[in-house]
């Protein structure tokens, strides 16, 4: 990604929910593009271990503070040039079973940030939205400007930040970035606990030779995104100096589809290089989840057009080297 050198170097950047999943992916890309990265969490969720390699680079600063304090986020914008904020309570069914929480971090915590961001001048503020924003729309492929209803409190709170975002510069004049994750994943997310997402919680079950549990009869599909396709849009909305990409959503995605079937599959034979007996680990099915939508396809045209995105990996090659990380360190 050498090609974004010249733009972010000497540049003052700070990542909320920098210790998390993607946001410690994107410390550490950026401060190999010769940034300064600030880092804000309250690692409720986020872990300290995905700061390890870069937690003594003289160009990182942590800090631990909650985006709910709006001083905390006034001092953490002091002076930063950009914002890329993926601070947020994720999961949907964490949403469900506490939507108060959900709302707190995702929209007080959300407004905090823009404010504090426009008021110290910050010149850009690129922000994590999510494909649950489509809710209940059954068109596929998703695009931009056709959603449906929420299908769960986590979606509101994302489609709340849009809002937020655009109300922002229309108002204000500030300007934002959105963009929409699709099932991300790759090195570093977690595979621990009762809202972990699908693909580290299969590697984990199946390198322990443990059946993975599918939600419902496995034909629901997701367009998983490989974690380099998504730092990829993070430093293209960044940088862009197209006037028509501003205060807009994109799609965070690869543009496929595969199904939860399929997804096992995958993972059962990419891990049985590993080790032969993962081939022969029996899945279990059960219930539909509640809140879940059926089917998601992300249209890319829109980022190729007006960032000029070409993902970098496909969801079999990002599992590839996703198995790879997870048998190399979480084994």
């Amino acid at each position: 990604m050498n090609d974004f050198k010249e733009k972010i170097n000497g540049k003052k950047i700070l990542v909320t929910g920098g210790a998390g999943f993607i946001g410690s992916n994107l410390c550490e890309e950026l401060l190999n593009l010769g940034a300064t990265v600030a880092c804000l969490d309250n690692f409720s969720t986020g872990k300290r271990e995905n700061l390890e390699a870069i937690k003594n680079n003289p160009d990182f600063i942590l800090i631990e503070g909650d985006i709910r304090d709006l001083v905390t986020c006034k001092k953490a914008c002091e002076s930063q040039d950009f914002v890329l904020h993926e601070a947020a309570l994720g999961s949907v069914p964490r949403s469900i079973h506490d939507p108060i929480t959900t709302n707190d971090v995702n929209v007080s915590g959300f407004l905090n940030m823009l404010v504090a961001a426009r008021d110290s001048g910050v010149q850009r503020f690129v922000y994590a939205a999510s494909s649950s924003t489509y809710g209940d729309s059954e068109t596929l492929p998703k695009v931009e400007d056709q959603i449906g209803k929420p299908l769960s409190p986590y979606a509101i709170t994302k489609y709340v930040n849009e809002l937020y975002a655009d109300v922002f510069k229309r108002t204000y004049g500030f300007n934002t970035i959105g963009l929409r994750y699709f099932n991300v994943f790759g090195r570093k997310q977690n595979p621990d606990g009762a809202y972990a997402a699908v693909i580290p919680k299969f590697v984990m079950q199946l390198m322990n030779h443990k059946s993975p549990v599918i939600n419902g009869g496995g034909e629901y599909s997701r367009d998983f995104t490989y974690i380099d396709n998504v730092i990829l849009m993070n430093l293209l909305a960044l940088t862009s100096e197209n006037e028509a990409a501003q205060n807009e959503v994109y799609n965070t995605a690869f543009g496929e589809r595969t199904t939860l079937n399929d997804l096992v599959k995958y993972l059962k034979e990419y891990l049985s290089e590993f080790d032969p007996e993962i081939a022969n680990v029996e899945v279990i099915y059960g219930d539909y989840r509640k809140g879940d939508v059926p089917h998601s396809l992300a249209s890319i045209d829109k980022a190729k057009n007006l960032l000029d995105y070409n993902p970098r990996f496909s969801m079999e090659d990002g599992l590839k080297e996703a198995v790879k990380w997870y048998w190399e360190n979480l084994r």
